[in-house]
């Protein structure tokens, strides 16, 4: 979980993941097997149900080429009412359609006495491992993801980061998480990320930039994928603070020798589990407590080195794969090694 690698001085979770935010749950859904290399990672900010007991949060658009579902809700009213599924680009509409059918299953309400559902759908183009014309990701495979979410997962080349690719190498889910204090209390900041951007030229590694030598017997391809970030906190925060948060995601990538490509999708969105906002409120007033903003550089600073952990995470933790056509992507973890960079 995570890597041992140190990136900073900041404590890091006790399982080094995203679900180190106490009450996020983690599932994935992988579908490996020949040109079909490609599934679907579920995130669900608590166990309980999302629609009547939302939490608040953000989304930044750093480069916008991407097709996300259910951003415009989010930025317009601040709250994440589903879980958040990633996945392969051809396949959004699949998974929306399957989220919004668990959603209605859940609330007998939706489009009848209440509101339509938001659900929230982000992306990745897996297509160069993945028969992503194919649009193999089923509804099946939504539910099983989100069945599946646990406190503990894989990361790696699993679910939707299987088919994805980073810095030439294999890419895919990578999660890391940081531990802060305010008012003598622990809280957590964490960070899972679908890598799938970058040259290998580029790569920096805790500040060693790597790229150059393993580059020399590679032929070179410019920066041309994505990478959605996914920031959770137990810290309270407002809509506001959690949109500076993902703006700092774009630092984190960065650290990693990202440089925001021209047909790069770069999206981060986050959610705090601090308190939940009723979808039927009963009282006029709603009590809403948030960080004080002399502490926002001590989020910041954390947020940049989860995602900075979580990019190098999610190499050094895909296997080799071979997808459609035979096309390879070798792991990262066959070239470096964890002991040759600063140690936790």
């Amino acid at each position: 979980m995570g890597v041992s690698i140190r990136f900073d001085d900041i404590p890091k979770g006790k399982r080094n993941l995203i679900t180190d935010v106490p009450g996020v749950l983690v599932g994935h859904k992988t579908r490996s097997q020949g040109d079909v290399q490609t599934g679907v990672t579920a995130i669900l900010p608590h166990g309980g149900n999302l629609f009547q007991e939302k939490v608040p949060a953000a989304v930044h658009v750093i480069n916008g080429f991407g097709k996300t579902a259910g951003s415009i809700q989010i930025e317009e009213l601040g709250t994440l009412e589903t879980p958040i599924l990633l996945t392969n680009t051809l396949s959004v509409g699949d998974v929306s359609s399957a989220v919004v059918r668990y959603m209605l299953e859940q609330n007998p309400d939706i489009g009848l006495t209440t509101g339509t559902v938001n659900p929230f759908v982000l992306e990745c183009n897996d297509g160069e491992l993945n028969d992503i014309r194919g649009q193999h990701v089923k509804e099946e495979d939504v539910r099983e993801a989100l069945e599946n979410a646990s406190v503990d997962f894989e990361e790696g080349a699993v679910g939707a980061g299987r088919g994805m690719v980073c810095c030439q190498m294999k890419g895919g889910i990578g999660s890391s998480s940081r531990v802060l204090v305010f008012s003598g209390k622990e809280y957590h900041v964490g960070a899972l990320v679908l890598s799938n951007f970058g040259s290998l030229r580029d790569l920096v590694i805790a500040g060693k930039h790597v790229g150059p030598s393993l580059a020399a017997s590679m032929d070179m391809e410019e920066d041309k994928g994505s990478i959605i970030v996914i920031l959770a906190t137990d810290i309270p925060m407002s809509e506001r603070q959690l949109k500076r948060i993902c703006k700092r995601a774009s630092v984190g990538i960065s650290r990693t020798g990202g440089y925001i490509g021209n047909g790069s999708g770069e999206i981060a969105a986050a959610f705090s589990t601090a308190y939940r906002i009723p979808h039927y409120e009963k009282e006029d007033i709603l009590p809403v407590a948030m960080l004080a903003e002399k502490n926002m550089n001590q989020v910041f600073r954390a947020v940049i080195s989860a995602v900075e952990e979580a990019v190098i995470s999610s190499m050094l933790h895909a296997e080799p794969v071979t997808g459609r056509s035979g096309n390879f992507r070798d792991s990262l973890a066959n070239w470096v090694r964890e002991e040759d960079f600063p140690q936790v």
